[in-house]
């Protein structure tokens, strides 16, 4: 009977750190941490929702329902926000690519380090 009370005392300790940690964690910043996958998801609906809208602005203007001036002006400010966008994804991946780079080369060259003295002992 004293085997199964310490037991259920685990078991209730356990359950209740786990209900602990799930109703206190909205509460901290977790997001800190993924802000990097985040940010890049923002950036690619943001550029969904312009790209729509341009397209939506180019529908209208074929239809005639806006002026070939607001057209134009309309579709260079989106053009504008869009290539910012692009750029801004850019640096994103680019510096994500880079390190991803830096690392397959560095694991290469370790690979053919290793084969070359394998060769050497070999002969």
């Amino acid at each position: 009977m004293h085997d199964i009370s310490i037991i259920s005392m685990i078991f209730s300790a356990a359950l209740a750190l786990t209900c602990l940690f799930l109703i206190l964690s909205p509460l901290f910043k977790w997001d800190t941490y993924l802000h990097l996958g985040s940010k890049n998801q923002d950036l690619a609906s943001t550029k969904e929702a312009l790209l729509t809208t341009l397209n939506e602005i180019e529908f209208e203007y074929k239809m005639d329902k806006i002026s070939p001036a607001d057209y134009k002006n309309l579709k260079r400010q989106y053009e504008i926000e869009i290539a910012s966008i692009m750029k801004e994804e850019e640096i994103i991946s680019g510096t994500t690519d880079k390190d991803l780079m830096a690392e397959v080369e560095k694991e290469i060259e370790e690979q053919m380090k290793s084969y070359k003295s394998k060769r050497r002992d070999e002969k």
